[in-house]
């Protein structure tokens, strides 16, 4: 056909206006075959590809969200925790003090008390030897009183009342 045009340098309208209605005839038959088809499933592919992006955003929007509610979340509890930390910190700071404060007052009321017990016994004890003094005393008047007495009677006289004693106690 268009060896005719090439070779013999002639236009031949009928094969001309043939081809061309042809054409015609064939693009649209591809049009109403072809062309919706594929149309249709380029439109359904791009739809579908614009629902996972958005899809896709909408996720990462989530995410997001929930990292910073977690975060949130996470800093809240830290602080709770240091807070109960420093508490307890607290309240051990106190029970110690009380605790050497309690200490003290009972170091110091035994103290008080030992004192006391040690006049007590001293005072007992030089009473007691004021009544030993007094009754040695008294009998060793009564017996030189009784008796005269030479140096050797007299230390007689001292050991048997200091036996005397020793026997008492």
């Amino acid at each position: 056909m268009f060896s005719y045009s090439v070779v013999g340098a002639q236009l031949y309208v009928g094969d001309m206006l043939f081809v061309m209605i042809t054409f015609l005839v064939l693009m649209w038959l591809i049009k109403i075959v072809a062309w919706k088809p594929v149309t249709k499933m380029m439109q359904d592919r791009s739809d579908k590809i614009v629902n996972d992006i958005d899809s896709a955003k909408e996720s990462r929007t989530k995410a997001a969200e929930l990292a910073q509610k977690r975060q949130a979340e996470l800093d809240k509890t830290r602080d709770d925790a240091s807070g109960i930390i420093n508490n307890a910190k607290q309240n051990g700071q106190r029970q110690r003090e009380q605790i050497v404060e309690d200490a003290r007052s009972e170091v110091s009321n035994l103290k008080s008390s030992a004192e006391k017990d040690i006049e007590q016994q001293r005072q007992e004890a030089l009473a007691n030897s004021r009544k030993d003094v007094a009754s040695l005393s008294i009998e060793i008047a009564s017996k030189i009183i009784s008796k005269e007495l030479n140096e050797d009677d007299q230390k007689g006289l001292v050991d048997s009342y200091i036996e005397g004693l020793g026997k008492q106690k």
